[in-house]
């Protein structure tokens, strides 16, 4: 005689035995192994730890465009990545570069518009038609890469 285990009921007549159960897949990121321990008293010191943490405070950059020049920047991301609009490209010597705009800085505001849920296109055609552009941006090369991992633009 073989009997069914039972896991969980979906009503009262009818129950799924173990071996129906669907299992969720899950896909897991690779592991990564930490790095290694220094104690804290030679931290400040050392090469693998960044001290410096105004760098991912937010910033005020000005730029100013004469007609028909280009911005000295590109931008990747929008609304559909979910991670909002990045900084993908500085030209250099580009007044974008001297007002310190960096690859991997998170555009948060354009001339008082929100970057954060704002469409690629968009968000183009704002700092395409501005001839005074004030942004608020900050650099966050975290999401920068996922960035980079999902979308093509």
């Amino acid at each position: 005689m073989v009997r069914s285990r039972s896991c969980c009921s979906k009503n009262m007549d009818q129950k799924i035995t173990y071996d129906d159960y669907q299992l969720p897949v899950v896909f897991l990121p690779s592991y990564e192994n930490p790095p290694a321990w220094i104690p804290a008293q030679e931290r400040i010191h050392n090469p693998d730890y960044n001290n410096e943490l105004t760098q991912f405070l937010p910033r005020t950059v000005v730029l100013k465009k004469p007609p028909g020049a280009q911005l000295g920047f590109n931008i990747r991301g929008g609304k559909a990545s979910q991670l909002g609009i990045f900084i993908s490209k500085v030209v250099p010597d580009s007044d974008a570069h001297r007002a310190g705009l960096q690859e991997g800085d998170q555009v948060l505001s354009v001339n008082d518009v929100d970057f954060q849920d704002i469409e690629h296109s968009r968000a183009v055609e704002i700092l395409k038609t501005a001839r005074e552009i004030l942004m608020n941006v900050h650099y966050f090369p975290y999401n920068y890469q996922r960035q980079k991992e999902r979308t093509v633009h």
